[in-house]
């Protein structure tokens, strides 16, 4: 049984260059219901006079779902100069997301947090919670298992509680779980309907957790990754969203795009079958 969605993140078709209306295409075409996009993607676009418009007609007539784009806002950043920047940068990435029809973005520790408390990354969650409000488009709140602060699951469960925000979600990824050092038992804590996207991917034996890269990301049981019981959990919080594939490898071995798209959702539904 396989009770979650499939999407396929932008990230892994980064190889073969692609705009984003070909990403979206390729999507569609493998299989996929939905598709993560990049904000940088969506901005070359439409600074290339795309219409986002068109782009989202597209979109539905495939029958594909635009699910969340991945940003890189300094929304928690220490230095309050960098926020106000970022707060500018919100407003205008979250003005096209609207138009696109995406509901969701990133929210990842992105910039200076290494000196910031869990309390006041809480609250500039919040702020930021607040500004998307307004767009109609909400922060998934990501961990990142390589930050200096917000880098395991269970920060990312304190900071969503004190934020007071009461419809925050969580953007799981198994990848920065192992960096960071989560485990799998902290699942439980979480029900379902907390959970905003989760991101599907491996790693391998070798590099060692402390100096594994994204770049070495594999295929969904292609390593050493518990999968089966991750996907166990999720069902048993109720969980029957997106699984979104996320790989950052370098190059395919001479597979097309859509090779590589159909053999990743393949992988999907194999790894994390219940």
């Amino acid at each position: 049984m396989f009770p979650f969605r499939t999407s396929l993140n932008a990230s892994t078709l980064f190889p073969f260059q692609l705009g984003i209306s070909e990403q979206i295409q390729v999507a569609a075409k493998a299989g996929y219901e939905g598709i993560e996009i990049w904000m940088k993607d969506l901005q070359a676009y439409a600074e290339a006079g795309g219409s986002i418009a068109d782009l989202r007609n597209m979109a539905a007539d495939l029958g594909i779902e635009i699910v969340n784009a991945i940003s890189f806002i300094p929304w928690a950043d220490a230095d309050e100069g960098v926020r106000a920047r970022g707060k500018r940068q919100t407003s205008e990435e979250l003005s096209l997301l609207a138009e696109l029809g995406c509901p969701a973005f990133a929210a990842p520790p992105f910039g200076d947090v290494e000196n910031a408390t869990l309390d006041e990354i809480a609250s500039r969650y919040a702020e930021l919670a607040e500004q998307s409000r307004n767009h109609g488009v909400s922060p998934i709140l990501e961990f990142w298992g390589r930050a200096k602060k917000l880098s395991r699951l269970s920060e990312a469960i304190y900071v969503a509680m004190q934020s007071r925000v009461p419809d925050v979600k969580l953007l799981l990824d198994p990848f920065h779980m192992y960096t960071g050092g989560s485990v799998l038992s902290d699942l439980t804590y979480l029900s379902g309907d907390r959970i905003g996207i989760v991101h599907a991917n491996d790693y391998p034996h070798s590099p060692s957790r402390e100096t594994i890269t994204d770049a070495e990301r594999l295929f969904p049981g292609d390593g050493i990754s518990p999968s089966a019981e991750f996907a166990r959990l999720l069902a048993a919080g109720g969980y029957k969203g997106y699984l979104s594939l996320e790989l950052f490898v370098a190059d395919f071995g001479g597979k097309s795009a859509l090779e590589v798209a159909i053999h990743g959702l393949a992988k999907i539904k194999s790894a994390y079958a219940i």
